[in-house]
């Protein structure tokens, strides 16, 4: 998967993620049922910003970027987070949130 490819599925994993809130407030779904649905886009979605970085990472020290690979959930969920407003983020959300905010 190149850049371009990765940043095509954090678009459509973004665009998930507001589907889901909308159908929660049009009362399709439960509560459970899209948190459980926004937890799984949410872990994709923080797993293709951490291939994105790692691509870029090793194309600026001069590696070759296909050479990077997507790590597990359990790995990326883990890293530090950052706060955004008194409540902590972790820095893909951050990074999701950001990109959303900059595509309108």
């Amino acid at each position: 998967m190149d850049d371009k490819e990765i940043m095509s599925r954090i678009t459509e994993l973004i665009d998930t993620e507001h589907e889901l809130r909308s159908q929660l407030q049009r009362g399709e779904l439960s509560t459970e049922q899209e948190r459980e649905r926004l937890r799984s886009t949410e872990q994709a979605l923080d797993q293709c910003w951490d291939l994105l970085r790692q691509r870029r990472a090793k194309r600026e020290f001069g590696e070759r970027p296909e050479d990077a690979a997507a790590r597990p959930v359990s790995e990326v969920e883990g890293y530090q987070q950052l706060s955004l407003g008194g409540t902590p983020v972790p820095l893909a959300r951050a990074a999701a949130f950001l990109s959303s905010v900059w595509r309108k």
